[in-house]
Order: C-alpha cells, then sequence, then structure tokens
C-alpha cells in the first residue's frame, strides 16, 4: 500500500511508520523534525517531509509533492500531536491553548482536506484513521485544550463519513491506550503541581508497569487498513478494550447503530425519571 503519515518521527507514529514499512508498503512520513533513522533503514520505501501540521501551507505543499510522485494513495494516517496547553482551563495561556486545539484538531483535518482527493485514486477501498482518545470521551481536568481537540477529530471522523457515505471510502478514530510515549514522560515531568495528583499517578504508574500495548494500537490501526474492515466508517474505537478483531462479522449491523460514536444519553436511556 502507499500511506501517507503523519507524526512519524516519533512515539505511536514512529513505531506504527517502522512496523508498515517492515511489512512491505511504502509510506510518506510527516513530522517537525528530522526522520534519517526510518529514511535510512528504508530507503526505497520510505520518504519523509519535515511539516507543521497546524499549518496549512506547509501541509498543502507537501500534498502537492506526494501528489507529484504517486498516482494514488491507499490510506492516510493522523498520529500527530501534542498535549501543549496543560493545567486549569481558567489559567492557562489562552494563546497557548489555542495552538493546542490548532496542532491536534486543525493537523488532522489539513491532512484529510490535502489527501482526500490521491485517496478518491486508490485501487481498492481508501482508508482514513485518525488518532482521539486522551480525554474525547470523559473530562480531563487540565488537560482541557487536549481533550476538546481529540473529542473535536472523533466528531469530524463522524461527519466526514456521513458526507463520503457514497465513496469507497472508510474513516475511523481510535483511542491507542496509555501507551508510555514523550507525552508521559512529559506528564511526569510537569508534576503534580500542573497536571494534577491523578494524572500524575497515573502516569508514574503507567511507567512503572509499561503501560498499555502498542502492538495492540499498531494491529488495530493495520485491521483498519485492511479489507477486512470495509464499511465499518464513523467509529470511535478503543485499540486496547474494544472487541475490533472481530468486528467484520458486524459491518452491517454497525453501520446502523450508534455503537462506538459519541452521543447524549437522556434520562430513559438509563431507565431514570427526571
Amino acid at each position: 500500500m502507499h500511506l501517507v503519515i503523519t507524526g512519524t518521527s516519533s512515539g505511536i507514529g514512529h513505531a506504527l511508520a517502522g512496523h508498515l514499512l517492515a511489512q512491505g508498503h511504502h509510506v510518506w512520513g510527516f513530522a517537525r523534525s528530522g526522520q534519517a533513522g526510518l529514511a535510512a533503514q528504508y530507503p526505497a520505501a520510505f520518504r519523509a517531509i519535515r511539516c507543521d501540521v497546524s499549518d496549512w501551507d506547509q501541509v498543502a505543499r507537501a500534498a502537492r509533492e506526494v501528489h507529484a510522485a504517486w498516482p494514488h494513495a491507499d490510506g492516510l494516517i493522523t498520529c500527530a500531536g501534542l498535549q501543549g496547553a496543560v493545567g486549569p482551563a481558567v489559567a492557562v495561556d489562552p494563546q497557548q491553548w489555542s495552538a493546542t486545539v490548532r496542532s491536534n484538531l486543525d493537523g488532522t483535518y489539513y491532512a484529510i482536506r490535502a489527501f482526500h482527493e490521491l485517496l478518491r485514486h486508490a485501487p481498492r477501498r481508501a482508508k482514513i484513521v485518525c488518532f482521539s482518545g486522551g480525554g474525547a470521551t470523559k473530562p480531563r481536568p487540565n488537560f482541557s485544550a487536549y481533550g476538546v481537540a481529540k473529542t473535536g477529530v472523533v466528531r469530524l471522523v463522524e461527519t466526514v463519513a456521513e458526507e463520503l457515505r457514497s465513496q469507497p471510502l472508510d474513516i475511523n478514530a481510535i483511542a491507542p491506550g496509555a501507551i508510555n510515549t514523550r507525552l508521559t514522560d512529559e506528564v511526569l515531568r510537569l508534576g503534580p503541581g500542573v497536571a494534577g495528583q491523578a494524572e500524575y499517578e497515573a502516569a508514574r504508574k503507567q511507567k512503572e508497569t509499561g503501560g498499555g500495548s502498542l502492538e495492540k494500537a499498531i494491529g488495530l490501526v493495520a485491521w483498519l487498513l485492511s479489507p477486512a474492515s470495509d464499511g465499518i466508517s464513523g467509529r470511535l474505537l478503543a485499540a486496547q478494550w474494544d472487541p475490533w478483531t472481530t468486528l467484520d462479522r458486524h459491518a452491517k449491523t454497525l453501520a446502523g447503530s450508534e455503537v462506538y460514536t459519541l452521543r447524549r444519553i437522556v434520562p430513559e436511556d438509563r431507565g431514570l425519571r427526571f
């Protein structure tokens, strides 16, 4: 497959790119930092572009370079993101808060917008996988900008899935789980005074125990890129907890349901009367 991945210089994005390259796929990696390691290891299959995904001009320019080299793309994976502004929402720097949302949410949208046309030329059903998690399904005190952006990613995925329902393309969001990355180290470095006691303790325990399975996160992405997930679109799937390996048996049922989506719950849903 021909795959475009953002955020490939470190963390899950870097590990994912390495895994997919080892499987024989061709990868174009976007990141703000250099990627000499992957380029040296896979000189014929990996190309890198320095790009800040929160800047539309940079993304559009990078996309033109990919368009000039590839006749199509089979998949797009948006891994790029940062925790950015950490602290109580009413106390953090407003510009840093906004920049955090821009990097995580705009960065995801810009990539989708820039590469949709290339995905439309895929010889098979095209795939888009967007990274969510990190506070998308419940409040995350002291990480409001990151959580808001990741929630926005889910709604963006659901909306694009509806808009492109007639096209041979699936788009989904994933929650990779509490995997040890530089984001974990950042929470520990900030300490309980900034990140909050609960976040700090969770990060400390995660670091000590090894955290969530990186293999499961990579496995879910690989599954969503494969024909096994054809027809499953507009969902938020948790790599560590959801039975994604068997969802191909339930694609038609999922398509007509609100399972694995973000929805409002009313009292009647819980058998309550207010």
